[in-house]
């Protein structure tokens, strides 16, 4: 690894710490920018991408829409708004060992999860109060 790289990893980095709230790369790469004008959108995305394979960042990726990016590794889940797109941790308690209570007849060993649930934010809901077959 050069030097230009730890620079520009360790800016992305703190992007994604001082963002904080699941920022997704285009979100990160415009933070980024500030400081470092000249940074492709490239070099910010492969090193969100090389950040989350070594594990200093989660990335989560909803079904539909882009890739966020967590600056707390630690296990948790996720709600998505199904409108705007902003992710948000579930304050629960994480179900202990869940990979080891699935059984699996696939003869598949678990590695990993992600647990995403979908809603609708309370922006949102402010938004749509007048619309209410969304919110069933």
């Amino acid at each position: 690894m050069n030097r230009r790289n730890t620079i520009q990893r360790e800016l992305v980095l703190e992007a994604v710490r001082s963002l904080g709230n699941h920022a997704t790369a285009e979100e990160i790469y415009e933070c980024v920018m500030q400081t470092y004008p000249s940074i492709g959108k490239g070099t910010v995305y492969r090193n969100l991408n090389l950040l989350a394979e070594h594990g200093e960042i989660r990335k989560v990726s909803p079904p539909f829409g882009a890739d966020h990016f967590d600056h707390n590794c630690t296990d948790h889940y996720h709600v998505s708004c199904i409108h705007c797109g902003k992710m948000f941790d579930v304050d629960m308690d994480v179900l202990p060992d869940l990979t080891e209570r699935i059984g699996d007849t696939h003869g598949i060993a678990y590695l990993d999860y992600d647990i995403l649930f979908r809603g609708v934010c309370e922006d949102c809901q402010k938004l749509m109060v007048g619309d209410s077959a969304v919110l069933r």
